[in-house]
């Protein structure tokens, strides 16, 4: 009757080492995509910052481009009444 409590005892503790390991890689696994979240999420937090700087940079031109374009309409209309 020992033995039969030993070899149960030691499959016991074979099958919890083997879940043990198994949960280890998958937490390791785990940890791994959230390590390459992060790196992903810094990249797009910088291109969403540069982004922003062009859209800022775009929206200056355009404001300049049409202050220009009614300066060109006020001449042309100031030219017609004279």
């Amino acid at each position: 009757m020992n033995t039969r409590l030993i070899v149960r005892a030691d499959r016991v503790t074979w099958c919890v080492t083997l879940e043990l390991k198994d949960l280890e890689s998958k937490i390791d696994e785990l940890i791994a995509v959230c390590d390459e979240l992060e790196k992903q999420q810094a990249v797009l937090h910088a291109d969403k910052e540069q982004w922003f700087q062009e859209r800022t940079r775009l929206i200056e031109k355009n404001e300049m481009a049409r202050s220009k374009v009614e300066a060109m309409i006020m001449r042309l209309k100031a030219l017609e009444q004279d």
